[in-house]
């Protein structure tokens, strides 16, 4: 019968398959050149052109606004795909797409269309959140001041995903004494320098690096309250290296079932003339194939948990509200801690299946788990691991986000500055 591409389920809609036929063709076509990129460092401008073009971006804006009115469980099944063909990509759009989700729960407004306009038309939205260096928890150096008629970003930023490829560049800074506020600027403003220096052993193409302000001018209209962060922002942040992780194990089971399929040379103590006759082999195969079925099941029951918690907006139920976003987010937690280990286990046992000669940098077969490796590197499982442990012997409420530095030891939820609250699902 010939290699199968895997048994993945059926979509998470009846809507799906329609919808991802739009753009599997792209999909295919970034596959394609994945292992060429990878080997030779070529950035990923054309591929997110491609994306553009058929309107990828767009897929979460409803059809009146110039969307597909996709679901969250439609979008991360989609970013599984796109993963499958090359996880760079998924985690350059990253920060777009969150940034779509903080545009879909403003309030009806002249902001709110100026931005579905933006995004219908193709923009793409890329970070400058993070800082290194000296920093405390909680606090950020980069400033937005007043000089003279104009508002000015000055600061430095690292982790920059994606805005390499971005119209659009999200950044955190202090305004005032400690406000802390999100100033949109154009990639190609007055005073941006994106440097393309970032250096992990993974996702090497995603832009990952420094993002330089000076006296950059800033659109007053063009900057967020705190109080516009999306509840549910950090769950979605996750899934996506969820659904990142997902694409991953899918390719790497893919590879490795192609490459067991052509395999002729075999040993001298194994169990049969034919690596793919091999049951040993077979069962290395089958395993991974398996572990790459369970990530994408389970990322695909947490982004049920996720659309509750987009939904719930529109609840006048204050608690239910509450109950939907904690929830969420703990599902999406304990689904992180078990979908990054199976896609760590899939992607390393790929070689047990084959020789040395799989190895060869040429195959590009190590960029599975080096990709996974840096993925779940992000936010360490152990914290994970306990919020879950912590909600389910004492209740007590998530962080629903938090920042990284030095010095000051806080479990505040960055959003609210509360989560020592014991929770109860509403009635």
């Amino acid at each position: 019968m010939g290699i199968h591409e895997g048994v993945w389920g059926i979509g998470p809609s009846d809507n799906y398959t329609k919808l991802a036929e739009r753009f599997r063709p792209t999909f295919l076509r970034i596959r394609e050149g994945a292992v060429h990129r990878e080997l030779n460092r070529k950035l990923l401008h054309e591929e997110i052109h491609w994306l553009r073009a058929c309107g990828f971006g767009t897929i979460r804006l409803s059809q009146e606004d110039g969307g597909l009115g996709a679901t969250l469980p439609e979008l991360f099944g989609l970013l599984i795909e796109l993963s499958e063909a090359d996880s760079n990509v998924t985690q350059a759009l990253r920060i777009h797409f969150g940034f779509v989700e903080r545009i879909l729960n403003l309030p009806d407004g002249e902001r709110r269309e100026r931005w579905l306009r933006r995004i219908a038309e193709g923009e793409i939205v890329g970070n400058a959140l993070t800082e290194i260096g000296e920093n405390k928890v909680g606090s950020i150096a980069t400033t937005l001041s007043q000089a003279e008629d104009q508002l000015r970003l000055n600061g430095i930023k690292f982790y920059s995903t994606g805005t390499i490829y971005a119209d659009w560049i999200v950044v955190s800074a202090t305004a005032g004494e400690d406000d802390i506020v999100s100033a949109i600027v154009p990639a190609a403003a007055e005073g941006v320098d994106i440097v393309d220096d970032w250096a992990g052993f993974g996702q090497t193409l995603t832009g990952s690096g420094t993002t330089k302000f000076v006296n950059t001018p800033v659109e007053r209209q063009d900057v967020f309250a705190r109080e516009t962060y999306t509840k549910y922002g950090t769950a979605f942040a996750q899934m996506v290296h969820l659904a990142t992780l997902a694409g991953i194990s899918r390719a790497a089971a893919r590879d490795v079932a192609a490459a067991v399929a052509e395999r002729r040379r075999t040993y001298s103590h194994a169990s049969a003339d034919r690596a793919g006759e091999d049951p040993q082999v077979l069962q290395v195969v089958g395993r991974v194939h398996s572990q790459a079925y369970a990530a994408g099941a389970i990322v695909l029951k947490a982004a049920e948990a996720v659309q509750r918690a987009y939904e719930a907006k529109t609840s006048e139920d204050a608690e239910y509200v509450e109950w939907a976003n904690v929830e969420a987010e703990v599902e999406v937690a304990q689904a992180q801690t078990i979908v990054a280990r199976l896609t760590l286990e899939a992607t390393a046992a790929i070689f047990d299946a084959l020789g040395a000669s799989a190895t060869a940098r040429s195959k590009g077969l190590d960029r599975y788990w080096r990709n996974a490796r840096t993925i779940t590197s992000h936010n360490p499982l152990i914290y994970k691991e306990r919020i879950v442990g912590d909600y389910a012997v004492n209740g007590t409420r998530p962080p629903f986000a938090w920042q990284t530095g030095i010095d000051a030891r806080s479990h505040a939820d960055q959003t609210t500055g509360d989560n020592d609250v014991r929770l109860k699902p509403p009635s």
